[in-house]
């Protein structure tokens, strides 16, 4: 039985209007305000640590996450969780401009 390990998920943030933001998850796409993803970002980070990760995969692999005002409940296994860490992260990240 051949496996591909290279399946990507689709998660995506984009900014819909000026304090307007869409999650696009597998299966939802959940509209949030900026204070609902700042609040999504910190709950994020606390299940992103190192420990939080190790004790995901202890118990059960998988994270139960109420998003924008326990609106929506979204199922994300470690890849999913990961990624949408690294997408979170990317988007608060500064883009840095260089001059030629």
């Amino acid at each position: 039985m051949n496996v591909d390990a290279n399946v990507e998920q689709s998660i995506r943030l984009e900014e819909i209007t000026f304090c307007k933001y869409q999650l696009t998850t597998v299966n939802k796409n959940i509209l949030l305000t900026f204070p609902q993803l700042l609040q999504l970002r910190a709950n994020i980070n606390k299940l992103g640590t190192h420990d939080a990760v190790c004790d995901i995969i202890d118990s059960d692999n998988f994270v139960l996450l109420f998003v924008a005002d326990k609106q929506h409940l979204i199922y994300l296994d470690i890849p999913q969780l990961l990624s949408l860490k690294a997408t979170i992260d990317s988007f608060f990240t500064p883009v840095k401009s260089v001059l030629i």
